[in-house]
């Protein structure tokens, strides 16, 4: 299973990460965020690890960090030449984000527009479709495994127009381990809408589809989303889903200081 795509700096992340699958369930601190090795608790996982990755790897990704952590995680960049892209943290549990979610999509969709079957084929025509949205929409996709759910709880919706094309797309998944505080926390995102067909309400659509399937399908206790600072048409997205931002964690990317960002 693979299902690989975009650069071929993209691929291989993505290879790693569905290579270290079994890694990633068995470690503490460590967690799977689709696009690079991951970690959720650094005092755990290790800094001496974090360190291998990025030295292996050139990046290394980080979910739901206590902000007061945050300066010990720059400083220690900083040390190794490298910077952290941060995102805020919008979260909600479950009532409130299926309450929220589920009056949208009582709204329907417009007409000439429909739900899709979800791709089960990591390497499938539908699943390297959705990936090619998510691209185009500057969203960098994971693995197709990842997609589909080969290793593990994951939920990828999609919206198709006349001809059964996919024009919007999202997913959903649960990236952290047993060992984790956030077991049941699923990651919201990936959403992509065709040019064409924006400006009609589908990215809190098909986001409202990806919350309610998260907790009806992959039973999370609570959703979480990243969202730039500027980002400000996501913000109200996400909001009008039913999360709110959490100041109180931060995710983000450890790259070196002179790599380009690896996704917006």
């Amino acid at each position: 299973m693979s299902g690989y795509f975009g650069t071929e700096t993209q691929k291989r992340l993505q290879a790693r990460a569905d290579a270290s699958v079994n890694f990633i369930n068995a470690t503490a601190g460590a967690c799977q965020t689709g696009r690079t090795m991951g970690c959720d608790d650094p005092d755990r996982l290790g800094w001496e690890r974090i360190k291998e990755f990025l030295d292996r790897d050139g990046v290394c990704g980080f979910r739901l960090i206590p902000k007061g952590k945050v300066d010990e995680l720059r400083s220690r960049l900083t040390m190794w030449n490298c910077r952290f892209d941060s995102w805020d943290v919008f979260l909600a549990d479950r009532a409130s984000a299926l309450a929220a979610s589920e009056e949208i999509l009582a709204h329907g969709l417009p007409d000439g527009l429909t739900e899709l079957d979800r791709p089960t084929d990591p390497e499938g025509a539908r699943t390297v479709e959705v990936q090619a949205l998510m691209s185009a929409a500057g969203v960098v996709p994971f693995s197709g495994s990842l997609l589909v759910g080969a290793f593990g709880p994951a939920t990828t919706v999609a919206i198709g127009d006349d001809n059964g094309t996919v024009v919007a797309t999202a997913h959903g998944y649960l990236p952290h381990n047993a060992h984790s505080a956030y077991h049941r926390h699923a990651w919201g995102g990936l959403v992509a809408v065709a040019e064409s067909q924006r400006g009609k309400g589908l990215g809190n659509y098909i986001n409202a589809r990806m919350i309610v399937s998260v907790f009806r399908d992959l039973d999370a206790t609570h959703v979480y989303e990243l969202v730039s600072a500027t980002n400000i048409p996501s913000r109200r997205m996400v909001e009008s889903c039913g999360l709110h931002a959490e100041p109180a964690l931060v995710c983000g990317i450890a790259t070196p200081n002179d790599s380009a960002r690896l996704t917006r």
